[in-house]
């Protein structure tokens, strides 16, 4: 699965996440934004998951759900998703609860795809999508879909898949950029920072006029920073993503541990570590990222070993080796990209800084109610 999720067997992966981006920036404008005469707060935790989940159908199977269009959480998918996150989580702890939930007595109580809402009504949309490809003239087109089929996934593994695309890839980046911006909003120096760096970019002609490219972005250091430091104070797994210890077991931190047992960490327990990343760990500051890099520049094995460290500890949010999230670069992209055209656009202000959002569920973290004020951006 990785040609798919790398880009290559699909020649327009930026392209298509350029177009919903600027889905996204015409409803805001169309809808949500606040003049001297016009209050128009927007809730924009759930925009910005209508924006993932737009991003992640158009790259999977080219064919969008249109939940920017509607305006509206379509199939009452993300509401359901809310609800069921915690369940979902205790079931990954406790894998044979899940076993007796299969069975034929406790099946009809799980989701099924003809529930008209919900997770099962996705489940639908998984199978109705695969048959449509398969029974098309072009089944292994240059998409994501395509590239699975093309590398040999039966019709019940695409089926999966693609489920889990719009799962795994629309609530954790939805919850990347929600984080951001409020760690954003909620830290001036660092917003105003930020958005003088892209704003200058822009006034300077280093960035595309109509959407920055990913290789624009990662010319911005200060933005990079922001989007490692942002992810870092709140990974948007908190599950432990558990791997088995193969047969003959492995030594763990010191510790014997027989085969087949399963290990994982706490993300937001690595990613607080003092040890790695500062006395200050727990603060939302990019410039560590920044000092980290100037450091191992100009100095020696120690700052290069500091800042080997935090990039390695970092990139535990993706997990490692032959487990890493294969929809990592498409994440990446994608941040790279939404930061940059929300800020060269539009300032943000948090309506209700004491309750920035009303809930928090366990798992991926899926946070609702952002409420925010949008406004046309300032000149510099």
């Amino acid at each position: 699965m990785a040609f798919g999720y790398g880009g290559k067997d699909n020649d327009n992966l930026e392209a298509a996440i350029d177009r919903e981006i600027l889905v996204f920036v015409d409803l805001l404008e169309r809808k949500y934004l606040s003049t001297a005469s016009e209050y128009r707060p927007v809730d924009l935790a759930r925009k910005v998951q209508y924006l993932t989940l737009d991003v992640i159908s158009a790259l999977a199977f080219s064919k969008r759900f249109g939940y920017m269009e509607k305006d509206d959480d379509l199939y009452s998918y993300i509401e359901m998703t809310e609800a069921s996150l915690p369940a979902m989580m205790f079931l990954c702890l406790f894998p044979w609860l899940a076993k007796v939930l299969q069975s034929p007595v406790c099946r009809r109580l799980m989701p099924s795809e003809r529930d008209p809402v919900g997770f099962g009504r996705f489940i639908a949309v998984a199978k109705q999508i695969v048959h449509e490809r398969l029974t098309s003239d072009q089944p292994k087109r240059r998409d994501m879909l395509g590239s699975f089929l093309a590398h040999g996934l039966t019709r019940e593994e695409a089926e999966g898949e693609t489920l889990l695309q719009v799962i795994a890839g629309s609530d954790t980046t939805a919850t990347a950029l929600r984080t951001t911006m409020l760690y954003l909003m909620s830290s001036p120096a660092a917003y105003l920072r930020l958005t003088q760096e892209i704003r200058v970019a822009a006034a300077e002609g280093r960035i595309s006029s109509a959407v920055v490219t990913d290789a624009e972005s990662r010319e911005l250091p200060y933005l990079q920073a922001v989007i490692k430091e942002g992810m870092r104070i709140n990974p948007p797994v908190a599950g432990t993503m558990d791997v088995v210890v193969p047969e003959g077991g492995d030594t763990i931190c010191g510790y014997s541990v027989p085969g087949g047992t399963e290990i994982g960490c706490s993300e937001f327990g690595a990613q607080h570590l003092e040890s790695v990343y500062g006395p200050d760990a727990d603060v939302f500051r990019p410039e560590r990222w920044l000092e980290a890099e100037a450091a191992a520049k100009e100095g020696g094995q120690p700052d290069i070993d500091r800042l080997r460290q935090m990039n390695l500890t970092w990139g535990l949010i993706f997990k490692a080796g032959k487990w890493q999230c294969l929809g990592k670069e498409v994440a990446l992209i994608e941040l790279n990209k939404v930061f940059v055209e929300l800020l060269r656009r539009f300032d943000f202000t948090l309506v209700n800084a004491s309750k920035p959002w009303n809930s928090m569920n366990a798992g991926i973290f899926i946070q609702s109610d952002l409420f925010t004020k949008i406004t046309r951006a300032e000149p510099l």
